[in-house]
């Protein structure tokens, strides 16, 4: 079987009309991700010619095809765009989470924000009481004269709520504020001890008319002293809440039968279940985050060297796969061994180092890396600056 190998000359427009005008073979590229693009039906010739010179053409035969390096060059395109729309979204993920995916982020410019930053420490605030993703409900349950102990899982179960799934948060049992006892005696006018803060409205008694005013400390230590005869000289309001089994003090009295003890809680599952939300159109992974194949008249001319290289590694690869195939050659009185295995060994080697270079250079151009960059480069000019005398003006 005679198959054609490369004559020394290819026509990548010829071949691109013959598919895209009359669907004959061969097609030119294996997707045709920029058979459109005029750079790329300009440079898809130069670069199949530059990949055979590479390789030895004219000295030596080359058994590839234009086709070959067509599709050599259309996969090194590819795969620039795949690192480094792999590189913009290591940099850009907690902006871009929860972005349409109908959106084409190729050439857009993203600022960085806190939206998903706000959305991770959501749990925080809900643990704190202060806002989140989980919701405090209200109960209550009734007293009783002479009863201590409130059996919180009973109420759950009664309420349609799974005993294992509440949470009490917060138990509203405590004594009115200190600062609402505070008397102040030098306080003049109506009773002789008026509250010293009756004008703010946090006192039960009689406004008084004149004060003498006293440091901030001395009502500090006044409050102090009250809230430690409360827990020193009485039963002090306080309670123990084991297992959701509530065990207040002092024990009700006969009076307080039918009052409410108000607290609040949270479900336990709602914490898993406010934590996932469901939003198909949305960016949710790094798989789904819009960005297509690379323009390529759009990539610069940085950019199209490494693609020639990369272009000329897969060319390199094919011929030795091919060549591989048929080791051993035969000639009048003779054998020629192909340096396939050989090619194959220097393509894998020049395409990994090719990628190491190019993540390499991306890195280099990250925010984090240019912010860094930026900030010693400030250093170094204050430096500078501080080397270079101040003039001193005499008016």
């Amino acid at each position: 079987m005679n198959i054609p190998i490369w004559v020394g000359s290819s026509s990548f427009a010829a071949v691109s009309a013959s598919w895209y005008d009359s669907g004959s073979q061969p097609k030119p590229t294996s997707f045709g991700f920029y058979d459109g693009d005029n750079d790329f039906k300009i440079d898809a010739d130069k670069v199949a010619d530059y990949c055979a010179h590479r390789l030895g053409w004219p000295i030596m035969d080359v058994e590839l095809q234009d086709i070959n390096f067509y599709r050599a060059f259309e996969t090194a395109v590819t795969t620039y765009g795949n690192e480094l729309y792999a590189f913009r979204l290591r940099d850009n993920l907690l902006t871009v989470e929860g972005l349409s995916t109908s959106s084409n982020l190729n050439n857009a410019i993203v600022s960085p924000n806190l939206s998903t930053i706000l959305r991770i420490s959501q749990q925080y605030g809900a643990e704190a009481g202060v806002g989140g993703n989980v919701t405090w409900y209200s109960g209550s349950v009734f007293l009783t004269g002479s009863v201590q102990d409130y059996d919180l899982n009973a109420w759950a179960v009664e309420h349609n709520i799974s005993a294992s799934d509440l949470e009490i948060r917060k138990i509203f049992y405590e004594q009115s504020p200190a600062v609402t006892r505070i008397y102040d005696p030098y306080a003049g006018s109506g009773l002789g001890s008026m509250n010293m803060i009756n004008s703010f409205g946090w006192g039960g008694q009689s406004p008084a008319i004149q004060f003498m005013l006293m440091p901030i400390n001395f009502d500090l230590q006044i409050i102090q002293s009250i809230e430690f005869n409360d827990q020193i000289r009485k039963s002090n309001f306080s309670f123990d809440l084991i297992n959701n089994l509530l065990r207040i003090f002092p024990i009700p009295g006969d009076s307080d039968t039918g009052l409410r003890l108000w607290f609040r809680y949270l479900k336990k599952s709602d914490r898993i279940s406010n934590s996932v939300a469901q939003q198909p159109d949305s960016v949710t992974n790094v798989s789904n985050v819009p960005y297509s194949n690379p323009i390529y008249s759009q990539i610069n001319s940085i950019g199209r060297s490494w693609i020639f290289e990369y272009a000329v590694a897969l060319s390199k690869e094919m011929l030795g796969l091919i060549r591989d195939k048929y080791k051993e050659k035969p000639i009048p009185n003779a054998d020629i061994t192909l340096n396939g295995s050989d090619l194959l060994a220097q393509a894998q080697d020049e395409r990994n180092k090719l990628i190491e270079r190019l993540r390499a250079f991306f890195d280099e151009t990250s925010r984090k890396a240019s912010l860094e960059r930026q900030s010693e480069e400030n250093e170094f000019v204050n430096k500078t600056l501080i080397n270079i005398p101040n003039l001193i003006y005499i008016g």
